[in-house]
């Protein structure tokens, strides 16, 4: 069970179903309305100099979007959650509310494209030094902590390799190093792994993938159980103006209230598929968490419940396989994104991490033939019939 401090009816001991549902909003108490208004307004008439009802202008606080940020913070165990605009908008705000110039970050090696060209691009020239260590290796992360660390930034799983950082290890030593812990949980979402149980400080999310889950918008939130935290999140969106659209809000309040039965059929379909893939005589590297041919499965096993809807592969031929492949495919879309009810296949060298340097990609096990699969809800016979042909015609491409 889990504990929200914006109680659904007076009991406060909820599931995560009945969370992703109900938290966060009541009905209308002028027309009983069940779904929360889209509060599409600029600014809000005050009764009295000083005197208003909680909202002065949209740039700082919109109800809809505060609608959603309860919600958020309840599914994912919290008090606290700020939404903006895109999820780059979220990270965004995280480092200039925490950074000063001279301050380090020590960041996962793979991590999504965006997050690395914002840090080696838009922030080095104030002097915010990011550097890039394989996480998952304890060792190599401890000695990067030797020097003054500002802030630890994790994917786990990591985007697009899906490999894995141990939270509960990472957040030890981020602690010991007096350094905060951020983890984004974009991947897996709070069905299936729940950071900030394991140490982390704050946990984000892109919202535009799996937990609005349609390919409906785009968004991002910051979630934490710290109030000062929180503060200086909301300071630096009221300063920077990146609060979520009200629209926006609304549509994943809606995406939102399934969750938890898509994560579970996204899982299902994802473990069905990989083992189609793993048992393909043309698939020559096959990575899901969910197998236990994954090196990592243990920690897995531990550290989420269940293997999650990305599957990561490479096809016999390499880079030229690889792509015809990705042209070939009918039923999957070729496209840059993850995490919504229809499978979309990427190639993210070329796509969402072409802004990652060759070097830091080769180190991070980012190869130029590999391939993104991101398990949509379909009927998973007719994904392994789509992938099956396409596997096809990339070989007869290569003839």
């Amino acid at each position: 069970m889990i504990t929200t401090l914006e109680a659904v009816g007076t009991d406060t001991n909820y599931s995560l179903e009945t969370l992703a549902l109900h938290a966060g909003t009541t009905p209308d108490p002028v027309t009983g309305a069940m779904l929360t208004p889209i509060y599409q307004t600029t600014t809000y008439r005050q009764e009295a100099v000083g005197k208003d009802k909680g909202f002065k202008y949209s740039r700082s606080g919109n109800p809809t979007v505060s609608a959603l940020e309860r919600r958020l913070a309840a599914i994912e165990g919290a008090e606290f959650a700020t939404c903006y605009s895109t999820g780059l908008a979220a990270t965004t705000a995280l480092f200039l509310a925490l950074f000063k110039s001279g301050d380090r970050v020590v960041s996962s090696q793979a991590v999504y494209g965006g997050t690395v060209r914002l840090l080696r691009q838009t922030l080095a020239p104030f002097a915010v030094k990011a550097d890039f260590v394989d996480t998952s290796n304890a060792d190599a992360f401890a000695k990067a902590l030797q020097k003054p660390t500002r802030l630890v930034f994790i994917e786990t799983p990591a985007n697009p390799t899906l490999k894995l950082t141990d939270i509960d290890l990472v957040s030890r030593l981020a602690k010991k190093a007096g350094a905060l812990l951020v983890v984004d949980n974009t991947l897996l979402t709070p069905a299936l792994q729940r950071p900030l149980d394991l140490g982390a400080d704050i946990v984000l999310h892109s919202t535009t993938k799996f937990i609005e889950g349609h390919n409906a918008t785009v968004g991002g939130a910051l979630i934490t159980r710290d109030a000062n935290l929180h503060e200086q999140f909301l300071f630096t969106r009221n300063t920077i103006g990146t609060i979520q659209s009200p629209f926006a809000a609304w549509l994943t309040l809606q995406g939102v209230k399934t969750l938890p039965l898509r994560m579970a059929r996204h899982c299902e379909n994802a473990g069905r598929i990989a083992r189609f893939l793993e048992s393909h005589p043309r698939i020559t590297r096959l990575v899901y968490p969910g197998l236990e041919s994954f090196p990592q499965f243990e920690l897995a096993r531990r550290q989420q419940s269940a293997g999650g809807a990305l599957i990561a592969f490479e096809v016999e031929g390499g880079v030229e396989a690889g792509v015809h492949l990705m042209n070939s495919v009918r039923l999957c879309a070729l496209a840059e994104n993850l995490g919504a009810a229809e499978t979309i296949i990427t190639h993210p060298v070329s796509m969402t991490h072409g802004a990652v340097p060759p070097e830091q990609r080769a180190a991070a096990g980012i190869t130029d033939g590999l391939v993104r699969l991101s398990v949509g809800l379909e009927n998973p016979d007719d994904i392994i019939a789509d992938l099956e042909q396409a596997l096809d015609a990339s070989a007869e491409g290569l003839l």
